[in-house]
């Protein structure tokens, strides 16, 4: 009980830290709240049952806090040369954008991020790869240049993509996902102020329905789903789904957030930009189906194990639920636009 209440507590003053961050009116303020949440986040990060844990926990600190004082040298030298030459201000203003990707986990400042969730459970790399991004990008689109966020767009697209090729950990393959999409949002910092947050919304969504899979059943390599898969042929339907709606496949609702910021770049005539961002998300999708592919091609069963069903005996109706929103969401939307 103790132990629930200590974990209540950091989860609160990490949402505090970041809420201080994205509603603050000086620069200070907003650091102090990006110190308040890492400092929160990282007992929640350590586990008793996971061993690599604390070097997570080492790694994660260790990067934060390189770009958190980076991020606190630039605003002291936005405040000296302020009456000075403004290009050194603009290059100030890219160093604070450079931070916030690192804090992101935005190629190519992402070295940090494969291996750090590596060591995770997956309620941490839900905090992870959602809350703790949202301070960061707020900032990020404060602070956005044109010229870097394009540069941003390119690397995230290829190493989100490519990176993910030669994985068989799913949480590597999260990790590798997450870049790629935080590309996708970069592209909709570029074309509207607060597209990002309406795919930000999206893509947590679909993150808890696939991590609510994962954490169920407890797996953490690809060879571990298949077990999966032959023990419940519902379960090949279930996870074939929020799959595809995580890579964005049309009609799923992950393809509606890809759907608003295709139409924005356009009307903004970035045809390259969104030509190479779609080739990049069809290698995403590659090794997305690795994940099911085995259960709808392979015949054979060579199991030397039993997989006991009582989690999805017990959480059927929440998978169905979120089955349903990753089907037939994009459906309802457009209904209620329609009817608007």
């Amino acid at each position: 009980m103790m132990k629930n209440s200590y974990k209540m507590l950091f989860i609160l003053s990490m949402m505090i830290g970041s809420m201080i961050s994205i509603s603050s009116s000086s620069w200070f303020s907003l650091w102090m709240g990006l110190e308040i949440n890492l400092l929160s986040f990282i007992p929640l990060m350590m586990s008793t049952k996971n061993l690599f844990s604390s070097e997570s926990s080492l790694k994660y600190f260790l990067t934060q806090a390189l770009a958190s004082a980076v991020f606190f040298f630039s605003i002291i030298l936005i405040f000296l040369f302020l009456n000075f030459k403004m290009n050194l201000i603009f290059y100030n203003f890219m160093i604070i954008s450079s931070t916030m990707m690192m804090k992101s986990g935005t190629a190519p400042f992402h070295f940090w991020l494969p291996s750090v969730m590596e060591g995770l459970n997956w309620n941490s790399i839900f905090m992870l790869m959602t809350w703790q991004k949202i301070a960061p990008l707020m900032i990020l689109s404060y602070s956005l240049s044109l010229n870097l966020t394009i540069f941003i767009i390119f690397f995230s697209m290829i190493f989100g993509s490519l990176g993910g090729m030669n994985q068989t950990s799913l949480r590597k393959l999260m990790a590798f996902s997450s870049i790629n999409h935080l590309g996708w949002m970069m592209a909709g910092m570029v074309n509207n102020e607060t597209l990002w947050m309406t795919y930000f919304m999206f893509y947590t969504f679909l993150n808890f329905c696939i991590i609510f899979l994962f954490n169920n059943f407890k797996l953490f390599n690809i060879n571990q789903t298949f077990k999966l898969f032959y023990s419940n042929k519902f379960m090949n339907v279930s996870m074939f789904i929020m799959i595809l709606s995580l890579g964005g496949l049309p009609p799923f609702i992950g393809f509606l957030p890809k759907w608003m910021i295709i139409e924005l770049m356009i009307t903004n005539n970035m045809y390259f930009i969104l030509l190479f961002m779609l080739f990049m998300t069809l290698i995403t999708l590659y090794f997305y189906l690795r994940i099911t592919y085995a259960a709808f091609l392979l015949n054979h069963m060579n199991m030397n194990w039993n997989f006991k069903m009582d989690n999805w005996n017990k959480n059927m109706k929440i998978i169905m639920i979120l089955n349903f929103f990753s089907v037939l969401g994009m459906l309802l939307i457009n209904m209620f636009y329609f009817f608007i």
